[in-house]
């Protein structure tokens, strides 16, 4: 499981770098902004405000959802749907990050949307 944690090699990310502000797009539209980040290695996440397009709550997304980031544009990309990322376990609290019960729950859900690869 802890692949969903860190970023993926083809991601673009370098390490120790800043995301905050990056505008966060799903495969079907723009989620929100990213508000923080946790960059330790194996548990490397986002968490995007997604202001009101899921009524003012932040989401919790690993790192290994991350697909693409451009760092011209300020933009990252990531392989859920809108759909997905609303249906994800609720994230309330950063207190939650630290327990184990919620982060394999988030990571679980995650690699359950894991697709194979286009040709």
């Amino acid at each position: 499981m802890s692949g969903v944690w860190m970023y993926a090699q083809d991601s673009s990310y370098t390490s120790g770098q800043s995301l905050a502000g990056f505008t966060v797009e799903a495969a079907d539209g723009v989620i929100g902004h990213v508000d923080r980040q946790q960059d330790q290695p194996g548990m490397q996440h986002l968490v995007v405000d997604t202001g009101v397009w899921v009524f003012g709550r932040s989401v919790l997304i690993p790192a290994g959802a991350v697909t693409r980031i451009d760092t011209a544009a300020q933009v990252l990309r990531v392989s859920a749907t809108q759909e997905e990322i609303k249906a994800a376990p609720r994230f309330t609290t950063d207190s939650e990050t630290a327990e184990h019960g919620y982060l394999s729950a988030v990571g679980d859900y995650y690699v359950s949307l894991r697709r194979p690869l286009a040709p």
